[in-house]
C-alpha cells in the first residue's frame, strides 16, 4: 500500500472510529471511560490525598500514637475512628480506589498498547511528500548527484552522524494523471517510484508509559500484598525481658481494643547500648551516633539465634524485619565501676565492674547481683525511686551474699554522701560507692514488620525505584524521527523533502533537525 492510500486510510479509520464512539454499547463505553487517562489520574490524585491524610494523621501502628491519640477530643476520636483513619492503609476505601486505579492501568495499556507497539514492530517509513510539508520541521533541498541511491547514502550518512539510525527504502506512490492543461484525468492513474531515508532514535521510549504502568502495578500490588498479609508493631526492649507475642490496636470509633499477636519464637533481649557522641553529654538523639539492641531468638523449630539490631541494620528473621525505632530516654546504666571500701583499718578499696543485670565477686567470696539503677535518686515514702530521667543524682542498688549466705541489700551513688546519711551506710562490712558508668536508656523500642512475601520490599526496590527509572525514561529521552524524500529534477538535480516528528522535546527535535539540514546544505554539489 502506497504512503499516501495508507495516510487517507487512517484518516477515514479515526473518522469511523469517532462515529461508532456515539453508537457504543453501554458496556464499551464504560470500559472506556474506566480505562481513560483522565480518569485514571482523578483515581491516583485522590490516593495521593488519602496518603497525605495518612502521613498527617498519625496512625495506630507508629510510635507515639499514644500520646497523640490523649491529644484528640472526644469528637475527632469518634469522627477519625468511624472514617478509618487511624489506619486508612488499611481502609475497604483506601484498597478500593488501589484496585480501580489498577484496572485503570491495565485497560489503558490493553488499549493503547498495539498502537504504541506499531512504532517498534512496523515503523513508518516513507511518507507522502504533502504530510512531510505539514510537519513541525520541514525542509526542502537542492541537492546534486549521479542518482537517488547516491544522495540516499549520503543523506543516511548525515542520519548517522547525528545519531539516527538509517533505513533506506523505496516506495510506489499512485496518482492522477493530468493533462496540457494541468487538470486531472480521473480515468487515467500513474505510478512513481521515490526513495526514502529514514532515520530514528529512541523508538523504545513510545512504551516508557507502559513501563511506568508496570512500575506502578508492581507498587501498588505490593503494598496491597503487605498490608494484607503482614502488620506493623512495636515492642519495648529491655535486658533481661522476654516475649513471645506483640500488641496491636484496633478501633471500633472511638474505643481503643488492645489484642495480643502470638509470634512462632520468643525474643530476649540480653544487651542494648547506645554510642554518645559526648559520653559525658545527655542519651537524647541529638547526642547519639547508633543504638544497639542484641536479643536472641528463641525457635522451637530452627533452634536459637543472635542478632545486633543497629540503626542502619535491621535484621530479618522468617519475614519479620526488626528495626530501630526510638529509645525510652530514661537514664540507665549499661556497665559501672563500683568501689568497695572495707570498714577494717588498713585495707585498700577494691574495684568492681558489673555490668546491668549482671553479677560479680570480691576476693572474700562475697557476691554482688545487680538490682536497679536510679538516674537522679530520690526516696519517695521509703521507696527508692527516680525524681527525673537526668542524670542528676545517680545510685545503683545491688543485692548482697555474703560469705554466710545472708542476703542483703545497698546503694551506691555516684556523688559523695555525708557519713550520718542512713541509705550509705556500710553494708556486708563495705562502703559502696558508684565511680564511673556507661550511660545507657532505659529501654529500646524495636519496630517488627511481618511481611512473609518480601511484598513492601518488591513494592519499594522494584516499584519504587522502577517507577523513577521509568518517569527518567519517559521524560528525558524522546522517540526523535526524519524523513527524507529524495524526487529527481534534473539529470544531476535532485529535490529533498525533509520532515521531523517528535512525541516530546519539540525543541530538541528543531535542533537536532537544524543541525541536519546545516549538514545536508554542507554536501551539496
Amino acid at each position: 500500500m502506497s504512503a499516501a492510500a495508507e495516510e487517507v486510510l487512517h484518516e477515514k479509520r479515526s473518522e469511523s472510529e469517532r462515529a461508532k464512539l456515539s453508537s457504543a454499547p453501554i458496556l464499551n463505553r464504560a470500559l472506556d471511560f474506566l480505562s481513560s487517562v483522565r480518569f485514571g489520574v482523578v483515581q491516583l490524585c485522590l490516593l495521593v490525598a488519602f496518603a497525605m491524610v495518612g502521613m498527617l494523621i498519625i496512625q495506630q501502628n507508629v510510635n507515639g500514637f499514644d500520646a497523640y491519640y490523649a491529644s484528640l477530643t472526644p469528637a475527632e476520636k469518634t469522627v477519625y475512628g468511624f472514617l478509618g483513619l487511624f489506619d486508612i492503609y488499611h481502609g475497604w476505601y483506601f484498597n478500593f480506589l488501589l484496585l480501580v486505579l489498577s484496572l485503570n492501568i491495565v485497560l489503558a495499556s490493553i488499549d493503547r498498547f498495539p498502537s504504541a507497539w506499531s512504532y517498534i514492530r512496523e515503523p513508518k517509513i516513507s511518507a507522502t511528500r504533502g504530510w512531510l510539508s505539514r510537519q513541525k520541521q520541514t525542509a526542502v533541498l537542492q541537492i546534486g548527484g549521479e542518482n537517488e541511491k547516491e544522495i540516499a547514502e549520503r543523506i543516511g550518512g548525515v542520519f548517522k552522524a547525528n545519531g539516527l539510525k538509517p533505513q533506506i527504502s523505496e516506495s510506489k506512490t499512485s496518482f492522477y494523471a493530468e493533462d496540457e492543461t494541468g487538470a486531472r484525468n480521473f480515468s487515467k492513474t500513474e505510478t512513481r517510484t521515490n526513495l526514502f531515508v529514514f532515520g530514528e532514535s529512541g523508538r523504545f521510549n513510545r512504551l516508557g508509559a507502559y513501563i511506568v504502568h508496570v512500575a506502578l502495578l508492581t507498587l501498588f500490588l505490593g503494598h496491597f500484598v503487605a498490608l494484607q498479609s503482614g502488620f506493623d508493631a512495636d515492642v519495648r526492649m529491655m535486658p533481661g525481658q522476654a516475649t513471645s507475642e506483640i500488641e496491636m490496636i484496633e478501633f471500633n470509633l472511638d474505643r481503643q481494643e488492645r489484642y495480643s499477636v502470638a509470634l512462632p519464637f520468643t525474643i530476649n533481649c540480653t544487651d542494648i547500648e547506645q554510642n554518645l557522641i559526648d559520653p559525658k553529654g545527655s542519651i537524647d538523639i541529638g547526642n547519639t551516633l547508633n543504638w544497639h539492641t542484641r536479643i536472641s531468638i528463641d525457635d522451637p523449630q530452627y533452634g536459637t539465634t543472635f542478632a545486633d539490631v543497629s540503626l542502619n541494620k535491621p535484621f530479618e528473621y522468617r519475614g519479620y524485619r526488626f528495626f530501630q525505632a526510638s529509645a525510652i530516654t530514661v537514664g540507665s546504666a549499661r556497665n559501672m565501676t563500683l568501689e568497695a571500701v572495707p570498714q577494717t583499718t588498713g585495707s585498700e578499696p577494691i574495684k568492681i565492674n558489673l555490668a546491668r543485670n549482671g553479677t560479680a565477686s570480691l576476693p572474700d567470696g562475697t557476691k554482688i547481683a545487680y538490682e536497679a539503677f536510679f538516674p537522679d535518686f530520690v526516696l519517695q515514702g521509703a521507696k527508692p525511686d527516680t525524681r527525673s530521667a537526668e542524670y542528676n543524682n545517680p545510685a545503683v542498688k545491688i543485692n548482697i551474699t555474703t560469705t554466710d549466705g545472708e542476703m542483703k541489700s545497698a546503694y551506691a551513688f555516684g556523688k559523695k554522701l555525708p557519713d550520718n546519711v542512713p541509705v550509705g551506710a556500710p553494708v556486708a562490712g563495705y562502703k559502696w560507692r558508684l565511680t564511673e558508668f556507661e550511660k545507657s536508656p532505659l529501654a529500646h523500642v524495636l519496630s517488627i514488620k511481618y511481611d512473609p512475601y518480601n511484598a513492601a520490599f518488591i513494592a519499594w526496590y522494584i516499584g519504587g525505584f522502577g517507577l523513577i527509572g521509568a518517569l527518567m525514561f519517559v521524560f528525558f529521552i524522546s522517540h526523535r524521527r526524519v524523513w527524507a524524500l529524495i524526487e529527481r529534477k534534473g539529470e544531476h538535480s535532485f529535490e529533498v523533502v525533509l520532515g521531523g516528528d517528535a512525541n516530546r522535546n519539540e525543541q530538541g527535535l528543531d535542533d537536532k533537525f537544524n543541525k541536519i539540514v546545516q549538514n545536508l546544505e554542507g554536501i551539496r554539489q
